[in-house]
């Protein structure tokens, strides 16, 4: 029986430390699925679709068992709706660890046949947040090398459209 993960996130922007976690995910699992969050409270840089058409472009080539989806309101009822064995978290720090502890436990609480798996994130990417991409590229520093290079030509894009 094939193991499906569920990958969750905003991925506003796509960073090469979600496309690590991805990989290494794509080893231990059979199917990801990179699910990402639709938060009507949030302003996003990037829309839903506009980050599925990224995601899309990015992990398809690279990695065909990987499944792009959307979803609201609790994770763990997505996780059942998509028949997941898991879900998958990058932890950079011991602050991401202390976020994540409570939520694994609700969700344990909540789904108990629904693992969470913790991945370390790597060491190069250790400091990569997409809240830190966007403040980075706003001020006017380079984020080569920490995203992909489609992402960093959408953000210039949006920077275009808004000085017009």
């Amino acid at each position: 029986m094939a193991k499906r993960a569920i990958y969750p996130g905003t991925f506003d922007p796509l960073t090469n430390g979600h496309i690590d976690i991805i990989a290494r995910a794509c080893h231990l699992f059979d199917e990801v699925v990179v699910a990402i969050l639709v938060n009507p409270g949030k302003q996003p840089l990037f829309t839903v679709e506009e980050r599925i058409e990224i995601l899309h472009a990015v992990l398809t080539p690279q990695f065909p068992q990987v499944r792009l989806a959307t979803f609201q309101g609790l994770l763990v009822e997505f996780a059942r709706a998509q028949q997941a064995d898991a879900i998958i978290r990058g932890v950079r720090s011991v602050k991401d660890y202390d976020y994540e502890l409570p939520m694994v436990l609700m969700n344990r609480r909540l789904h108990p046949q629904l693992e969470t798996v913790l991945l370390v994130a790597a060491e190069e990417n250790s400091f990569v947040s997409s809240s830190l991409m966007k403040e980075v590229f706003s001020l006017g520093g380079s984020i080569d090398g920490l995203v992909p290079e489609l992402v960093i030509q959408r953000m210039q894009e949006k920077r275009s459209q808004k000085s017009s």
